[in-house]
């Protein structure tokens, strides 16, 4: 799926992603980016928990693409290839875990506990004075258990390889209130809607109404990032009433839009 932002600026990973010494399994990292930035595709051996305090980013994993808003971070096992976007500016704080510690085998979208997230705040706030300190080392023990067993969120999408699918997807990502039918839309891509309709089953396993309803659902965790209403939402990508939108929000996410406005 094409999600870079025409001329956004390019950052490179942070360099502790790199380093290899089981006696420090965790290390941390912040930063803060601007709406439309990006960190370039990369890999790590490293094991990393991103996440962003406040703001939303779009991650790109293993051919799916994750809308992840502050209630929610991303972990990415070391080697795994990814690349950042930012929806609007974000705050980031990133956990790094040596390759030592094997703490999950898939990357995943992580719906994060209160502990984790005070967990750590104090070890990006204290990372300096507390390296050696025993009290930093409990904590990092604290934090990679609750990474183990924190629960997974629907929060991914596939976004297919077949230039003709990654078309039209590409163009759904940037416009996914587009009111046209399949019909007129596979033409963007130069394929009949039955092909389209095939490659959307093969290539991401949902069909085409499916995928589309999925992407508006994460559209709507964008815009929820930027603070808008379930009312405003509702009708901006085209639902029939705001009702009809927190019911179609809560029967796939399992909570109401309320639970992902910013804090």
């Amino acid at each position: 799926m094409t999600t870079d932002v025409d001329k956004a600026p390019t950052f490179v990973p942070s360099t502790i992603a790199y380093v290899e010494d089981p006696a420090r399994p965790v290390l941390t990292h912040a930063r803060t980016l601007q709406a439309g930035a990006s960190v370039h595709p990369h890999r790590h051996p490293r094991g990393q928990l991103l996440w962003a305090w406040h703001g939303v980013m779009r991650v790109i994993c293993d051919g799916a693409v994750w809308i992840v808003p502050a209630s929610h971070a991303v972990w990415v096992p070391g080697g795994t290839l990814h690349h950042i976007v930012t929806e609007t500016e974000v705050r980031i704080r990133n956990l790094y875990v040596d390759a030592s510690r094997q703490v999950r085998a898939e990357p995943d979208v992580l719906l994060l506990t209160p502990l984790l997230r005070e967990v750590i705040l104090r070890l990006v706030s204290g990372a300096e004075e507390d390296a050696a300190a025993a009290r930093h080392q409990r904590l990092c023990e604290v934090a990679l258990d609750e990474i183990a067993g924190l629960p997974a969120a629907p929060l991914s999408l596939a976004g297919g390889q077949d230039p003709r699918l990654v078309r039209l997807t590409g163009h759904l990502g940037r416009q996914p209130a587009d009111p046209r039918g399949l019909k007129e839309l596979a033409a963007l891509s130069g394929a009949s809607p039955r092909t389209m309709e095939r490659l959307f089953r093969q290539e991401t396993g949902l069909t085409y109404r499916q995928w589309r309803s999925q992407r508006k659902l994460l559209a709507a965790i964008e815009r929820l990032g930027h603070g808008e209403s379930s009312t405003s939402i509702a009708y901006a990508l085209g639902y029939h009433s705001p009702s009809a939108f927190v019911a179609a929000f809560r029967a796939h996410f399992g909570q109401p839009p309320q639970s992902f406005l910013p804090g």
